[in-house]
């Protein structure tokens, strides 16, 4: 998933938790905006990770073009 999408769509959840008035409601998006940030972490991680075992900025385009980066 891109960067800039996992960005937006944490800002949605962080709006929509400020303006909801219920407890559990509160909760849930507080977690699902929490999974967000793993997401993100491991994703910022696993590019690292392909950036420095794949030396081929060629291949490296490609792999960013189909979506895997």
């Amino acid at each position: 998933m891109d960067k800039d999408t996992l960005t937006q769509i944490e800002q949605l959840l962080t709006e929509v938790q400020q303006d909801i008035d219920d407890p559990d409601t509160s909760y849930k998006l507080r977690t699902a905006r929490q999974l967000l940030s793993i997401r993100k972490q491991r994703n910022e991680a696993l590019d690292e990770a392909t950036d420095e075992a794949i030396s081929d900025e060629e291949i490296l385009e490609n792999l960013r073009e189909l979506g895997y980066m």
